[in-house]
């Protein structure tokens, strides 16, 4: 009879456990939806895994990046348990995210928590070239981004600025030298890319890039 009561006790103690972590799990990714820090600092105090992902394998991260919920990606950013590199199902990070939304404070964040600027695939400095965050492609320059990097299909930042971002993406890209004759798998370079989005005035850019620098003639006039 002893042991009867300890199982039904033991049952009773597991089902009341199961119930709040369940509730927990709940309360988190709806915090992190409704932008409710108060709500995160909470559950993180009580020890819940701020790296728990939804049924739909999103983190509270990711979530609260694509609501936006500023003050969740605060608090998850600064929180040291965080894993700021865990991505998507598209295999995006939270910096690629930041990077093509031209969110620079989040992107300076997320390098402070070393996030991976060169991660294999399609990396930050694509997303940021695709919408022409000027500022952003410098900064990832700076902490030694690739710039020819290339995505699995073979696609570098320069195509992408070239057909979906702007002039001054572009110019930036081959100033600080981008390869202009590379090719993705389809055979295709920046200037094609450029060709297909209809953009002239990257076309135009791309094709001074392309052209053999002549040698200045001396000040002098001698050769």
């Amino acid at each position: 009879m002893r042991n009867y009561f300890k199982t039904i006790i033991y049952l009773i103690v597991f089902a009341s456990s199961f119930a709040a972590n369940a509730n927990d799990y709940d309360d988190f990714f709806r915090a992190a939806r409704a932008d409710n820090a108060s709500g995160m600092k909470s559950l993180l105090a009580k020890g819940f895994d701020p790296n728990t992902r939804d049924d739909k394998g999103q983190t509270a991260l990711l979530i609260a990046m694509r609501e936006p919920s500023p003050k969740v990606i605060e608090m998850l950013i600064a929180f040291p348990k965080t894993n700021v590199e865990a991505r998507n199902s598209k295999d995006e990070s939270p910096l690629m995210l930041a990077a093509i939304k031209g969110q620079q404070e989040l992107v300076t964040k997320l390098i402070a928590r070393d996030a991976d600027i060169n991660k294999p695939g399609w990396t930050p400095l694509h997303y940021a070239a695709t919408s022409g965050q000027v500022a952003i492609m410098k900064q990832l320059l700076d902490k030694d981004a690739f710039i020819n990097a290339q995505s699995p299909n073979g696609t570098t930042p320069l195509m992408m600025a070239a057909m979906y971002g702007s002039a001054a993406a572009v110019q930036l890209l081959l100033e600080e030298g981008a390869d202009v004759a590379m090719k993705n798998e389809q055979g295709m370079t920046a200037a094609d890319f450029a060709e297909r989005g209809k953009r002239p005035d990257a076309i135009a850019l791309l094709k001074a890039a392309a052209q053999p620098q002549q040698p200045k003639r001396p000040a002098d006039g001698k050769w």
